[in-house]
Formats: structure tokens, C-alpha cells, sequence
């Protein structure tokens, strides 16, 4: 069978790297949405509690109950809950009309658009969005914002830092107080010279997979998944001899070829077998990938898919986090 393997060394060296930039392991919110990039919400959510992370990010109300006893807070993401939930959870307010539907007693959190527009309300909403909440007796816990360009080079990160900042003033000086600010994800962390928010988001740079242009000092993070895959078959082949669906992989000698669990049924990506996909080991997947196959020449017994999320996006043209979530959550997910 396929399996996954999470490592326990790697996640908490690299949260000790992030706790570096905010000064206190207190500071990070991790970021748990999506069963965790794809690594396991049950399993990465009890590694941060060992880390001494006191507070959560998530993308839904099932996640957020799934792991709320570990935490001091969950702020979640993308969905509002049909009563009102207890209070260390928290909701995003990604859209005004939201206050309509979300429980009068809920914590909220406010997320203003400095500039992605993705999400948000636009800063001259702010004050009278503040009225309204207070009027439907939703407890604000927090206001943020997101970075559209934090990744990359540019200016767009410093101009939005600036709206922020110049949103956090001027609430200050209306009177808000004793909710937390924050709006770095993991990108925009490392990309300021100092951290003086209540919290970071961070989610790809705790799983290893941050991937920042070269100008910009990143810590040298460590991947916490690898994927591997079990032989299902072995077969002797003449040189040659074509492989898969439609032939289009073909031994350059004879040898072995294996076949091993691992599809785009388990959500591993199909690719282009005229440019095929090269494990870390050096060998390439020879023919088209099955739904639940792919083959390799050799016998091993197991295989290593990758142990670097960011170069197995590179190698398919797409990005780290893709390779990370689409892996189906049956796949088992081992702690080593």
C-alpha cells in the first residue's frame, strides 16, 4: 500500500526556526486548514500541542471541533456556525453580510482587504462595520489582513504593510483595544525585518515547503511529509518491450519492472509520460500513471514518490502546496 510518513525532527525543528522570527513559540498561530496541507489534522495538531503552539488556524467548523482541546484559540477561516460556538473558537468575518448570520455572542475576527481583494472589508467600511458588530453582539477577538505578493519581489508587500498599519492606528485611537492584530503568513514573516504582531499565520513554513525568491533569508526549512509507495508486481522485460496504457513507456534494456500503489485515484498527479516524473532516487516513472499504478524499473520493495513537496510541483509545473493536499487523507500517514 501507499503511505505517508511525517517527521516528528523536521516539524519541530522548523517551528523552532519560526519561533526564532516571532520571538515566542506563544506567537504562532499554525495553520491547519485542509487536514493540514495534506500532512494530517489529527496528527499535526497533537505534534504543535508538543511544540507548545497555543493557537490554530482552520478552514471549517469540523476541523475546528476536531482539535479544539488542544488549543487556546481556533480562529476559523471559511465557515459560520449555526450556534454560537465556545469562545476559543473564533470566525472570520470575510464579508459584512456575515455579521447577519453568524451567532450574536460568537468571537470574531475581522478581516479588512489592504489591497488582495480576495476577501475582506475595505477600510473605510471599518468603523461602521465595528458598530454593527458590537450592535449584534458579536465579541470582536481580532482584526487582520492577508499579503497578495509576500512570496515574491515587489513592492506590494510594503504598501500593504503600510495600509495595515495606518488601520491599526486609527482603530487604536477610536478606542479599540484587547484584540489581537495580526497578518503575516508564513511568506510575510520571513520577509519582515521584525515581527511585532500578536500572531503569525504559518502554515507552509512549518511543513518545510516555503519557497521564496533567492535575495530574500529564509531559514533552511526541513520537509516534514514524504510519500511512499509498495510493490504490487514484478516482471521480467525484453528491451523494448512497451509499458501502460497506450505502450508510451518503453525499456531503453532489459530488466526488471515493478508496479507500485500509487494513482491518481490517491490523488498523485498524472503528469505527461513523454516527460516523466523523476523520483528523488534518480529513476523515472516509465509510462502513463495509472489510476492506481505507476512502474518503475527495479524491485524494491518500496519506493520514495518524494521528500520535497516544492520539487515534485517543479517537476509537474505547479507549486508545493498543490502536490501537499490533493494526496487522498484514506493514504495512511505515519509519525516517524
Amino acid at each position: 500500500m501507499s503511505y505517508i510518513e511525517i517527521s516528528r525532527k523536521n516539524f519541530l525543528y522548523n517551528i523552532s526556526q519560526i519561533a526564532r522570527k516571532t520571538q515566542s513559540v506563544e506567537k504562532i498561530a499554525l495553520v491547519l486548514k485542509d487536514n493540514a496541507y495534506g500532512h494530517d489534522l489529527g496528527i499535526m495538531a497533537e505534534l504543535a500541542k508538543e511544540a507548545g503552539i497555543r493557537h490554530a488556524v482552520v478552514r471549517t467548523m469540523a476541523e475546528a471541533f476536531a482539535i479544539q482541546e488542544r488549543f487556546e484559540s481556533v480562529l476559523v477561516l471559511a465557515d459560520i456556525p449555526n450556534e454560537r460556538p465556545e469562545e476559543r473558537i473564533h470566525i472570520a468575518v470575510n464579508d459584512r453580510r456575515d455579521l447577519e448570520r453568524i451567532p450574536a455572542g460568537t468571537r470574531v475576527e475581522l478581516k479588512v482587504d489592504t489591497g488582495m481583494h480576495r476577501n475582506g472589508i475595505g477600510a473605510k467600511e471599518l468603523f461602521e462595520t465595528l458598530e454593527r458588530i458590537e450592535k449584534r453582539g458579536l465579541s470582536l477577538a481580532g482584526i487582520m489582513t492577508h499579503y497578495r505578493s509576500a512570496d515574491e519581489m515587489g513592492s506590494d508587500f510594503f504598501w500593504q504593510k503600510k495600509r495595515f498599519e495606518q488601520i491599526r492606528n486609527a482603530a487604536v485611537q477610536a478606542g479599540v483595544k484587547k484584540i489581537r492584530w495580526h497578518s503575516c503568513n508564513s511568506a510575510a514573516l520571513f520577509r519582515s525585518a521584525s515581527f511585532d504582531e500578536d500572531i503569525a499565520r504559518v502554515g507552509i513554513a512549518a511543513y518545510g515547503c516555503l519557497a521564496m525568491p533567492v535575495p530574500f533569508r529564509i531559514p533552511p526549512l526541513k520537509p516534514v511529509m514524504s510519500l511512499w509507495a509498495e510493490r504490487v508486481a514484478v516482471r521480467r522485460l525484453n528491451r523494448g518491450e512497451r509499458v501502460g496504457y497506450g505502450g508510451e513507456g518503453r525499456l531503453l534494456q532489459e530488466g526488471l519492472l515493478s508496479t507500485y500503489d500509487i494513482g491518481y485515484g490517491d490523488g498523485w498527479l498524472r503528469g505527461d509520460a513523454s516527460n516523466p516524473y523523476r523520483l528523488p532516487d534518480g529513476r523515472c516513472v516509465v509510462g502513463r500513471v495509472s489510476m492506481d499504478l505507476v512502474s518503475l524499473e527495479g524491485d524494491d520493495s518500496a519506493v520514495c514518490l518524494f521528500n520535497d513537496a516544492n520539487e515534485a510541483g517543479r517537476q509537474f509545473g505547479t507549486i508545493g502546496y498543490d502536490i501537499l493536499v490533493k494526496l487522498n487523507p484514506r493514504i495512511p500517514r505515519i509519525v516517524v
